[in-house]
């Protein structure tokens, strides 16, 4: 039996199951965009909030307030900013690597299931292209086994069978444009949640781990 022929037969299934696979894909997504929303409104200015308190506490070389600040934060600078103070006492060098450490642990935190509203967003159009194509395939089929080729009848049948079958091309742009407008606007948020996270961090470096490496150490309460 020719390739073409095993091809042919993949085809009579129609483009039913890709346009079930686009549904699927669309509802995941859906819920990935609404976990995400609410994930970024609860971290969202935290660690800018954290700012000032901190700033004030370390200033003084009150390490302990400082711990107690961050204790309960969840925010991604307020979790490194923890650790960092946790070694404080061995200066600034290991302090920095603690952050450097922790980093990309908490960029792979906020990114969690973007990459999934990515290839959504870029394989949709082809799956949905891929179930235009079956479609399509399976009507000339359909009409060549039923001889109508050549008359008004077969026209409309080409025309039906077309139209339905560009269904699933729209289904798959229909799924993929939300998803790649929201992969956007995640990563833009992801950005200037980092971006909040290293100012935080940073003032924490600056402030404690200059006094643990001076003569006076960070006293303790």
């Amino acid at each position: 039996m020719k390739l073409s022929e095993k091809f042919l037969e993949l085809s009579a299934v129609g483009s039913e199951w890709i346009l079930w696979i686009l549904v699927g894909l669309s509802v995941v997504s859906v819920a990935v965009m609404i976990e995400r929303l609410i994930f970024y409104s609860g971290v969202q200015g935290r660690d800018s909030a954290l700012v000032r308190a901190l700033h004030a506490a370390l200033a003084d070389r009150d390490v302990a307030k400082a711990q107690e600040i961050l204790r309960s934060a969840t925010s991604p600078g307020a979790r490194i900013a923890s650790q960092m103070l946790e070694t404080s006492h061995r200066g600034a060098g290991s302090m920095a690597a603690i952050m450097a450490a922790l980093r990309p642990g908490e960029k792979l935190r906020l990114e969690r299931n973007l990459n999934f509203l990515g290839t959504v967003g870029s394989n949709s159009p082809f799956i949905g292209l891929l179930g235009t194509v079956l479609g399509i395939i399976e009507t000339f089929r359909a009409i060549e086994r039923s001889g109508v080729m050549g008359s008004a009848e077969y026209s409309n049948a080409v025309m039906a069978g077309i139209y339905e079958a560009l269904v699933a091309t729209a289904v798959g742009l229909i799924v993929a444009i939300p998803a790649v407008i929201a992969f956007n606007f995640f990563q833009r948020r992801v950005k200037a949640l980092l971006g909040e996270a290293d100012a935080l961090t940073n003032m924490v470096l600056s402030l404690s781990g200059n006094q643990a490496s001076g003569s006076d150490a960070p006293r303790a309460h």
